[in-house]
């Protein structure tokens, strides 16, 4: 029986700038199980997870729950609960951590400051500090939203946890269920799909060395769609793996055509146009649907270096 992570896997969709968008993740544990909306349909206080939602809009912050891979017990209102936030904007990101009893405190924080990359705000609200072990590996497995989700998320996460690898939490939305199983790797922000254990841990192993695997990659959370799917095109025309080499700095134009420049630390420029695409024959873009749809893609179209460089794709 197809789904509709099988059906995007043998049609090759496209998976660059994909990735769901957010400048600041905010990451709270919440044992127990999770229904399709988890901030209000899980055994969190759903007008605490209404409060957070109000909070955060606009703001660049993105909230999601996390818990341990295996089972799902509830310990209860008052067990301690982890707590990372994480910025995701090339050379300025960071992760940050520490654990509440009460997650009624997280309304204590100031979220556009957040949104903005001030640890700072973050730190002095909830008594956290820099988080210094491994990488987090956060993989989507609420079967609630699609059923991929947990059919192929779950058992991703429990072979990297039984296998030893540190960091890993199960996550409620990474968005593009289709892309199953998907991921988030913080501190940089980086999202892959069609994940497999040993995938992982060479993305883990990268990271470590502030370098990024560009396979798999759907993009950095900290752009929009078209930057994603930008920024990567010109890491694989580089060559270029190191995780803050290059920043989206312009985004012109609207849908379906952009200009987007993409910056080096070392002063080079790039025009690269992206265009927005119908991922063809139509298919279900969810297996919580039957309805038949043309998922839309970002189609690089040329990336071009400034200062009448040599066009390096086209």
């Amino acid at each position: 029986m197809s789904t509709c992570s099988s059906d995007s896997r043998d049609l090759g969709e496209p998976i660059a700038g994909t990735a769901a968008t957010a400048r600041t993740w905010l990451l709270l544990e919440q044992p127990g199980p999770w229904g399709a909306k988890a901030l209000t349909s899980s055994h969190l206080d759903p007008a605490l997870g209404r409060a957070l939602e109000a909070a955060t809009r606009n703001t660049g912050v993105r909230v999601a729950l996390i818990r341990r891979p295996g089972r799902h017990a509830d310990g209860g209102p008052s067990v301690e609960r982890q707590v990372y936030a994480a910025h995701t904007t090339p050379g300025h990101a960071w992760l940050h951590g520490t654990t509440v009893r009460d997650p009624h405190r997280l309304l204590d924080l100031d979220f556009a400051a957040l949104g903005r990359g001030d640890a700072g705000s973050f730190d002095s609200a909830l008594g956290a500090s820099p988080y210094t072990g491994d990488p987090l590996a956060l993989v989507c497995t609420n079967g609630k939203r699609d059923r991929c989700c947990a059919l192929l998320g779950r058992p991703l996460a429990a072979e990297l946890d039984a296998s030893g690898v540190g960091g890993v939490w199960e996550v409620t939305h990474l968005g593009g269920h289709r892309f199953s199983p998907t991921l988030l790797v913080l501190p940089y922000g980086y999202a892959y799909g069609r994940a497999d254990a040993d995938s992982v841990r060479e993305i883990l192993h990268q990271v470590r060395q502030g370098r990024i695997v560009v396979e798999g990659c759907r993009g950095n959370s900290a752009w929009e769609r078209p930057g994603q799917a930008a920024e990567l095109a010109v890491r694989r025309a580089l060559g270029e793996y190191a995780a803050d080499a290059l920043s989206v700095v312009r985004t012109e134009g609207a849908a379906p055509r952009w200009t987007v420049t993409v910056a080096h630390t070392n002063g080079r420029h790039w025009h690269v146009i992206v265009a927005q695409g119908a991922a063809l024959p139509p298919r279900a873009e969810s297996c919580a649907t039957s309805v038949l749809g043309s998922p839309s893609q970002m189609d690089v179209v040329a990336v071009r270096e400034l200062a009448g460089a040599t066009a390096l794709a086209g």
